[in-house]
């Protein structure tokens, strides 16, 4: 059994229609696995569609509206990514000052993919160092942050990837910066993780999406990509090599 080092922590991952459904169950399924409750809040109720790239995915169910959960009541955040969820969050400005208020409490944030964009949107960039899909790399530096083409990014209370490639090592550092963030000892497949820079906690962005088979709520254990960041070399075109394996 998994340590539970995270029991009784709730964690908020903030997603809207398109997300890249492994970054939502992936993580999900790993911080629950040691023990905390995660809740989906979105612009709406009821469900919200996944997506595997750029195919429709699984939907998964919402438990809250951005409009009634508050940042007091959880003790991190999750962002993920997808070309299509951040561009839906970063224009709701109820999304950005519930993101700002994790920032201005010192709460633990984790972000992978294009999920950094709500981050710069919410202007909380300037001076940041993270991790994200390609891409947006231009939307970070332009926003005063450093992009790093690492796995894992650490930068004070953030945690960042670059992509679902990414995930093996991501979904473990996630699980080590709330778990510490509460001043929980992190679990013992730490040292695994190629940790880049540590500061006090984590930060942003990783990238892209790929394929689950199981919603989150009533059995977040869809496939994964487990083994996939330890492929001989890395293509320099991260869309052509995701897709390869979607």
């Amino acid at each position: 059994m998994a340590e539970q080092v995270l029991e009784g922590i709730r964690i908020a991952i903030i997603a809207a229609d398109g997300f890249e459904q492994v970054e939502v169950t992936r993580p999900a399924k790993a911080l629950e696995k040691h023990g905390a409750e995660v809740e989906i809040v979105s612009l709406r109720p009821g469900s919200i569609q996944g997506m595997n790239l750029l195919y429709p995915g699984k939907k998964i169910d919402v438990d809250r509206t951005v409009f009634t959960a508050d940042a007091d009541d959880y003790h991190g955040l999750h962002i993920p990514g997808g070309f299509i969820n951040p561009d839906f969050l970063r224009q709701s400005e109820h999304v950005l000052d519930f993101v700002r208020a994790f920032e201005a409490a010192g709460k633990p944030i984790s972000t992978i993919c294009h999920g950094p964009w709500v981050l710069v949107s919410a202007g909380l960039m300037q001076g940041r160092r993270v991790a994200s899909w390609p891409g947006i790399k231009d939307d970070i530096r332009n926003a005063g942050g450093e992009w790093v083409d690492e796995k894992v990014v650490h930068d004070g209370n953030w945690v960042s990837s670059r992509s679902p490639l990414d995930l093996s090592a991501f979904d473990k550092a996630i699980v080590a910066h709330f778990a510490e963030a509460v001043g929980r000892e992190a679990p013992g497949f730490v040292g695994e993780v190629s940790w880049g820079r540590w500061l006090v906690g984590t930060a942003a962005v990783a990238a892209a999406g790929y394929a689950v088979q199981r919603r989150v709520r009533g059995g977040r254990d869809g496939d994964g990509v487990d083994g996939a960041d330890t492929r001989a070399g890395r293509s320099t075109d991260p869309v052509s090599e995701y897709a390869g394996s979607v």
